[in-house]
């Protein structure tokens, strides 16, 4: 079976460890984490934990329910790229003197990226985007020199009226 990435979106209790119990039942499992964001909700009893792994429908299938049957995880859904809205944020500093500095600029420009720090001998870009987005953006400037990167990882949300641990999403577990 071929493995594809899979985003996996939960709502969980903002108590202090759940994110090493949710972490921990991956390494357990066998499943690699490629990226993982936490975040706050509007509610503040309640965090956002958004998970990007690498797996067949069978292994989706088990990630979805192991982790459902923890505690403190209210629900948990996997999100596909067509009924989600996906984004990350890369920030990368660049080597760039003055000569290089537009030809970098241009690119930015292209990708609707920022320029957010300038120095005499490098440059920061940030840019915002889906992940597709962002590793073309990484293809293109691999041939400057990077001198430092970080990537936040994917964070996502259900399109339209579906929300997670609400009313309306039935194919929580």
């Amino acid at each position: 079976m071929a493995e594809n990435k899979q985003v996996v979106s939960m709502l969980v209790d903002n108590n202090s460890g759940v994110l090493a119990r949710v972490s921990s039942l991956f390494a357990r499992k066998g499943f690699n984490i490629d990226s993982l964001t936490v975040s706050a909700t509007d509610n503040e009893a309640i965090s956002r934990i958004t998970i990007t792994t690498q797996g067949d429908t069978q292994t989706l299938s088990q990630i979805l329910s192991q982790t459902g049957k923890l505690i403190e995880v209210q629900s948990v859904v996997a999100l596909d790229g067509e009924s989600s809205i996906q984004r990350e944020l890369l920030l990368v500093k660049i080597a760039a003197d003055e000569a290089m500095r537009s030809v970098i600029r241009e690119v930015a420009d292209i990708y609707k990226a920022s320029v957010v720090d300038l120095s005499v001998d490098s440059m920061v870009v940030e840019l915002t985007g889906k992940p597709s987005k962002i590793d073309g953006f990484l293809a293109v400037i691999e041939q400057y020199e990077i001198l430092e990167m970080c990537r936040t990882g994917v964070t996502a949300l259900a399109r339209g009226n579906t929300i997670l641990g609400g009313n309306m999403a039935e194919d929580i577990l």
